[in-house]
């Protein structure tokens, strides 16, 4: 009998790339990583000090530095690739031009070699360029996942949490839209213990103190800008978020994450990539969970959803 082993390709060995192969290694998710960077040394270098690390772990996983031909029998390929962030700006959206060509560059070079797996897109601005892999793959929308929200979400629950002194996973909310300037919270559905957040926030105005829901939501939004400042780069975050999305595919979890897919007719939003709600399975996104929004909410979803939608002329 033969078993077929679990394998990643990751696209791009920089900070993020990386990190996010050392994340998955150390929760033993797959038998192969295979990182592919246009700097070959850097890649190389990275896959041999990983490949060390791995004499201490639980599992003995095989990483090595590759090319898009091992693309063909990967179960995901993540890509992390994008162009240099613009000097001055904090604006994602002002990096789309000069990333379209390197995401149509990517995804060739991947489809290329028979590749019939899921896509899973990190590269900012994350929203657009999961719309570009999947315009350019040609594959089933629900085999192309954008990191999206799951991150931003994250971020808000650790806010939460620190204010009420909890572990920031008895804070149940999401973060829709955009990730980005455009994205906002489903605050209605927003729980801590079974307890709305709006009850939580009023009943404990001692901690709450002076924070709102909207500079909560404006922390959130800062929050990598934050990081990035002091440390020139966010790693960390974004590649535990990626993993979580990994091992849901690949462990056929089910699990609901914000994720960035194709929504078509949800909310009144149709044919746009943003974070909704999404089931993760071995098939990719199963199925996309409509939250009953206020309708201030939605509206603002919407608006959202505009404020991508927009770009697609311009990527025609």
């Amino acid at each position: 009998m033969k078993f077929k082993n679990s394998k990643v390709v990751i696209v791009g060995a920089g900070n993020v790339g990386s990190t996010t192969a050392y994340s998955i290694i150390n929760q033993g998710l797959c038998e192969e990583i295979v990182l592919i960077d246009v700097n070959k040394e850097k890649a190389y270098g990275e896959a041999l000090d990983m490949q060390h690390a791995i004499h201490f772990m639980n599992r003995n996983i095989t990483i090595h530095a590759g090319d898009y031909e091992e693309c063909k029998d990967a179960d995901i390929v993540i890509i992390t690739a994008s162009a240099p962030m613009p000097k001055d700006s904090n604006n994602r959206l002002e990096m789309l031009k000069p990333s379209i060509q390197i995401m149509k560059s990517i995804v060739s070079s991947v489809m290329v070699s028979g590749f019939s797996g899921i896509f899973i897109v990190v590269s900012n601005p994350v929203d657009i360029m999961t719309y570009l892999v999947w315009k350019f793959s040609g594959l089933p929308a629900k085999q192309v996942i954008g990191s999206g929200t799951a991150l931003d979400t994250a971020r808000l629950c650790c806010s939460l949490a620190s204010m009420y002194d909890l572990d920031s996973k008895s804070v149940h909310t999401f973060i829709l839209g955009e990730h980005g300037d455009s994205e906002m919270v489903a605050w209605s559905s927003s729980t801590i213990g079974g307890k709305s957040l709006t009850d939580v926030m009023s009943d404990n105005a001692d901690r709450t103190k002076n924070e709102t829901k909207e500079t909560l939501l404006e922390q959130t939004k800062a929050a990598g800008w934050e990081i990035f400042s002091r440390k020139g780069n966010t790693c960390y975050g974004i590649a535990a978020s990626t993993t979580a999305i990994v091992k849901s595919i690949l462990f056929n979890e089910n699990r609901i994450l914000p994720v960035s897919v194709l929504v078509e007719g949800l909310y009144g939003i149709d044919r746009v990539y943003l974070s909704v709600p999404t089931i993760l399975n071995s098939s990719g996104a199963k199925e996309t969970v409509e939250i009953r929004l206020l309708p201030e909410e939605k509206e603002e979803l919407i608006q959202s959803a505009k404020v991508l939608s927009s770009f697609y002329e311009e990527l025609k």
